[in-house]
């Protein structure tokens, strides 16, 4: 056959192929597409081409399993014999003997925590371990409040907020926080620990730089933990240090993308008891241009005329703090926390505050219980002035006359906070260790005298800091929470027998 014959046969076999493709329904359609869409675009219909037979390719090719199994099939035997040799890790670290002790001697409350309590072994004690500071405990005016809200709504929302766990009462609650703070806005979260450590990763991400106390709590150090930010911190209370690394912050940060900036305090320390110079803190942070997250959990309700905090202490528009947390689980005898601030602040959290997207929400008659007592520091703010009272008899009782201990807290403070003095601690050569057992003794025998104290729990380092990098450690105290629900004669007598039962036990320490 030569070069003709096989030209015709060619001829022939695309005029066939071209005649049987006009008999299938559509073909003319088709080539209309074709000859308009495809005319001056050749690449087009070669990558549509390479399209079409890779999809044939790919419905004709052999099925495969995406469930191979790479791993070593076991035995029965072999899997019973894995079992009984694996050994789970703790949940939790043992306990110390030190820790066993203090367990099994551990008062148990029964009934309300007034300030008189009732113990399990019968004994009724003086209390001032509670964070009864006004005594709400026993305000029958709350707790009929309560018991209607309770009937009408239930006893919890079962849902989030962001779903239906919201009621009208909690847009009460938060609207009555902030016309009392001073702020634009206000959300409220359903547990108290929980609010700081799920303000701060909503809004501080990994890059991000926080420049945060070293006395901080641990809800805060949590927080921290959780946002993976860049973590920069000073020593306590120390402003002169603060400035030195928030100028340190900027300067590194000059050449670099820009990042947020925070900085992290409280305005009562619950570790140390000391109040913020934030005058000087809000002058900071707008030199420097951070933003500042303030705690109030142990000074909202507190501090202040009507208990609005340490900016109403300390005469600071509250609007000058980008974020105020705090709660209204300790002064306000009620649940849960809140973050105060902007509208673009608050409507934030709405959607990305783990612990409000993701926890229920908090029960109606908690939210009432704290729009309640509001409304009684407004109206009543002479309600704080017992405490007061209550706290400079304890003060006289203890820091000025006992030759052991003084008083760390701030003088406005409820908590008191009792440490040994350094020259005692360094005369008996006290470790850290020694220290909390010697004021474990204390705790003891004077509950042995009818008045119940604890102490002040340590806590973890702070968070990826090295030894060299800490320089602050948790001073062992005693902690002395006043409440107005004693008198003043009752409050002296009660200072009497924690300095008595401090002098008896460091006498007895060689």
């Amino acid at each position: 056959m030569d070069l003709h014959d096989i030209q015709s046969w060619l001829n022939y076999i695309l005029d066939e192929v071209s005649i049987q493709f006009h008999k299938v329904p559509g073909s003319a359609i088709l080539l209309r597409y074709i000859r308009s869409s495809y005319q001056n675009d050749p690449v087009r219909s070669a990558v549509e081409l390479f399209l079409v037979l890779f999809a044939i390719s790919y419905l004709t090719s052999p099925k495969y399993s995406t469930q191979k199994k790479s791993y070593v099939k076991l035995s029965d035997e072999e899997i019973d014999e894995l079992v009984d040799d694996w050994t789970p890790e703790p949940l939790v670290a043992p306990q110390t003997p030190f820790e066993e002790a203090e367990n099994e001697k551990r008062p148990i409350i029964v009934g309300p925590t007034g300030p008189k309590s009732k113990l399990s072994n019968g004994r009724t004690v003086t209390n001032l371990a509670s964070y009864n500071f006004y005594n709400l405990v026993a305000n029958e005016t709350l707790k009929e409040k309560a018991i209607q809200v309770l009937r009408t709504y239930g006893v919890g929302p079962c849902s989030p907020p962001g779903f239906y766990g919201t009621q009208d009462v909690h847009i009460k609650t938060e609207a009555d926080i902030a016309q009392h703070l001073g702020t634009l806005a206000c959300i409220v979260y359903a547990q108290a620990f929980s609010t700081i450590s799920s303000v701060i990763p909503a809004f501080s991400k990994r890059g991000d730089i926080i420049v945060a106390d070293k006395a901080v709590n641990f809800a805060i150090r949590k927080g921290i933990q959780i946002s993976r930010s860049t973590v920069r911190w000073y020593e306590h209370n120390d402003v002169e240090d603060m400035e030195r690394v928030l100028e340190k912050v900027v300067r590194e940060q000059r050449k670099k993308p820009l990042t947020r900036r925070f900085i992290v305090t409280e305005g009562l320390f619950e570790n140390v008891g000391d109040m913020l110079d934030l005058p000087k803190i809000i002058e900071l942070k707008l030199r420097y241009k951070f933003r500042l997250i303030l705690d109030e959990t142990w000074s909202f309700g507190v501090l202040g005329r009507t208990g609005r905090g340490i900016t109403e202490q300390q005469n600071v528009d509250a609007q000058e703090v980008d974020m105020i947390v705090g709660s209204l689980a300790g002064p306000l005898c009620a649940g849960g926390g809140f973050c105060a601030g902007s509208d673009e602040i608050v409507e934030h959290q709405r959607i990305s505050a783990s612990a409000y997207t993701f926890s229920a929400a908090l029960p109606a008659m908690l939210a009432t219980t704290a729009s309640e007592v509001l409304s009684m520091l407004q109206t009543s703010p002479d309600m704080l002035t017992p405490v007061r009272e209550n706290i400079k008899a304890m003060w006289a009782q203890l820091d000025p006359r006992s030759d052991w201990v003084n008083c760390q807290s701030a003088p406005e403070n409820p908590i008191m906070l009792l440490v040994l003095k350094p020259e005692i601690v360094a005369s008996k050569r006290l470790s850290i260790v020694d220290q909390e057992q010697l004021l474990q003794e204390v705790v003891d025998e004077t509950l042995s005298n009818g008045v119940l104290i604890t102490r002040l729990k340590s806590m973890p380092r702070a968070v990826n800091a090295t030894s060299k990098e800490v320089g602050w450690e948790l001073q062992p105290a005693l902690k002395v929470c006043i409440t107005s629900g004693l008198s003043r004669k009752e409050t002296e007598r009660a200072g009497i027998t924690i300095r008595h039962a401090v002098t008896k036990v460091v006498n007895k320490r060689r």
